[in-house]
């Protein structure tokens, strides 16, 4: 029995690849980051999972839920999405989560292909946070170049804090610094 779940378990996260739109990995000089979004950017809807690593035992989990549309900035095509990013951390003493509503824009530069700038925000309040977080802010600006048709490379800075629950406390930045990374699109 033990087997067949295992063997359950590696099909299913081999078959990810195939349903998903693209893959997104990143480093900060602290940090590991993996991104799955299951839709592309003509698409009303986007989903996507993530997972980061923290150096020293952090783990941060997120799930996304987002509606999408294609708009302009000026004469600049834009991809632009409102919705809300689940939010879990577990640290050795301490653990916690929110439900952070936000919103994402990609700009596109006609007059460099494959140039592109983007940013996300997404903010929870005390009341959609819960465990040990307070309130929580997400925030992620970066640079893209499309190096060929389905793979770009990005920089840009990651930031994730949360006010913890307890009288007094200070902030707590579970996530920040200068990312580098890449994008596959399937």
């Amino acid at each position: 029995m033990k087997i067949t779940r295992i063997s359950a378990l590696a099909l299913s996260l081999a078959a990810a690849p195939v349903m998903a739109s693209d893959l997104d990995l990143s480093l900060t000089s602290d940090s590991v980051k993996g991104q799955v979004n299951f839709f592309g950017t003509q698409d009303e809807l986007q989903v996507g999972a993530g997972y980061t690593y923290h150096e020293g035992g952090r783990h941060i989990a997120n799930v996304d839920f987002h509606a999408q549309g294609r708009t302009a900035l000026g004469n600049l095509p834009t991809t632009a999405g409102i919705g809300l990013r689940g939010l879990g951390w577990d640290d050795d003493h301490l653990d916690g989560g929110a439900v952070g509503v936000g919103g994402f824009a990609t700009v596109n530069v006609p007059d460099v292909p494959g140039l592109s700038f983007g940013g996300s925000l997404h903010y929870a309040p005390s009341i959609l946070s819960f465990g040990d977080s307070d309130e929580m802010t997400s925030l992620e600006l970066r640079a893209s170049y499309r190096v060929i048709r389905n793979a770009e490379v990005f920089a840009g800075y990651r930031y994730l804090n949360t006010e913890l629950d307890f009288a007094g406390s200070p902030d707590v930045n579970l996530d920040e610094g200068i990312l580098a990374g890449m994008k596959i699109f399937f």
